[in-house]
């Protein structure tokens, strides 16, 4: 007798368990989300000269996306030169520029980046820099963007854009 009872109640958890075990879908699940971001850097273009010492800041745009969740997106900027230079000025007057900053965008499939964050400081050494930017989805999915830019004090973008 207590087998007949116990059997439809067996196999009613064994129902419910198997429904929710299986009710989100694979696509729905971030553990199972192997597909990167996806970044359309817009501004700064390869190979743009920008300002030093602009007061307005670097024109920065882009567009992020995923397929499930966004989650940062970091941008750095780092000289790409290897210091030999012909320069007669003393060694201290200018430093080479860095930037690093990470923003969240978390609980978005997709986001459209607009700022003038970026300050590039009078005294930054002109000359040729990477700019990179790297987008993480909820999963920890990576891609990244690299631009080759140059700072110029003589001239180049002074973020005077429309907003």
């Amino acid at each position: 007798m207590k087998t007949r009872l116990y059997f439809p109640i067996i196999i009613s958890l064994l129902v419910m368990a198997t429904s929710v075990f299986t009710a989100c879908s694979d696509s729905d699940n971030p553990l199972n989300d192997t597909t990167k971001p996806v970044i359309d850097l817009k501004s700064p273009t390869e190979g743009q000269t920008l300002a030093i010492g602009s007061e307005h800041g670097v024109h920065f745009e882009m567009d992020l996306s995923d397929d499930v969740m966004l989650k940062s997106y970091k941008i750095e900027i780092h000289s790409n030169f290897d210091h030999h230079s012909h320069d007669t000025r003393a060694a201290e007057t200018t430093v080479d520029f860095a930037f690093n900053r990470a923003f969240d965008v978390s609980e978005q499939k997709t986001a459209h980046i607009h700022h003038h964050d970026i300050l590039i400081p009078a005294n930054a050494t002109p000359g040729d820099y990477h700019l990179m930017v790297y987008c993480t989805d909820a999963a920890g999915n990576e891609a990244h963007v690299a631009r080759n830019i140059v700072l110029s004090a003589t001239g180049g973008e002074d973020g005077n854009h429309e907003e």
